[in-house]
């Protein structure tokens, strides 16, 4: 059968954009989230879940579940017209995140904050880089390094793709904190493919974002994130041991 695929599966989407030219000032940050789902659970809990709150509200499968739709009611979401419609249908949605099993690999830069040293980087290849040093330490600690992982990632454009992989087999051939060559594959997918992995990246994204912006603030939907941040080693209290782990913040 040739190369040996692992247990796992990783979504990759982002919140805010990496520009450090253009900073909006109502979300100066950039977020970049790695979902790492067991593909048995993932295949035979998560799909199904989702599926089913889809044929519920909407009648069919092909509506694409977008964070910042649901959010302002757009869309197939204009059907979230009251309160009470809208708190049942996030309800049910915060039930599928909470209840199934993935983990988290993320990383905030928070763009109003860099000096002018630190703006030399590229936000997206920066956390692109600590996001895949954080997944293969999470695949050693699972004893899986000698297999191979697909890391699925959502088209932006052709210019902006090409980038992307370029950039993401450069970290894989070496150009990472263990100088090893890391065991991934990237797979680049159109939002039309209606990935659920996709969506579910898209969903958590924001909240940690959030998070780092207002971190005073009650914000329910990190703390369903919380304990699905990855901490070397396993930890002895949930959602604990992840600062600069699971979630990386900069500066």
């Amino acid at each position: 059968m040739g190369q040996e695929f692992s247990d796992f599966i990783v979504y990759v989407d982002e919140s805010g954009d990496h520009s450090l030219t253009s900073i909006d000032a109502n979300y100066p940050i950039f977020v970049l989230a790695f979902c790492i789902f067991y593909k048995n659970h993932y295949r035979t809990r998560i799909v199904p879940a989702t599926q089913k709150l889809k044929f519920d509200y909407f009648g069919h499968d092909s509506v694409i579940l977008h964070e910042r739709d649901i959010r302002k009611g757009l869309g197939a979401f204009n059907i979230l017209t009251s309160q009470e419609i809208k708190e049942t249908f996030m309800g049910r949605l915060s039930e599928i995140i909470e209840q199934n099993n993935f983990i988290l690999a993320t990383c905030v830069i928070e763009k109003q904050k860099l000096d002018n040293k630190q703006k030399e980087i590229h936000p997206y290849h920066f956390s692109l880089t600590h996001c895949l040093e954080t997944l293969y330490e999470f695949v050693k600690e699972k004893e899986q390094e000698d297999k191979l992982t697909f890391v699925v990632v959502e088209s932006r454009g052709k210019k902006e793709d090409k980038e992307l992989e370029i950039e993401f087999r450069r970290i894989c051939a070496g150009e990472n904190k263990f100088k090893k060559i890391l065991p991934f594959n990237i797979k680049i997918i159109s939002k039309q493919e209606n990935s659920i992995g996709l969506q579910i990246a898209d969903l958590v994204a924001r909240p940690i974002g959030n998070h780092i912006l207002f971190p005073t603030t009650g914000n329910r939907a990190f703390e369903l994130l919380k304990p699905k941040l990855y901490c070397e080693g396993g930890r002895e209290k949930v959602g604990e041991g992840f600062d600069q782990k699971g979630l990386k913040h900069f500066p």
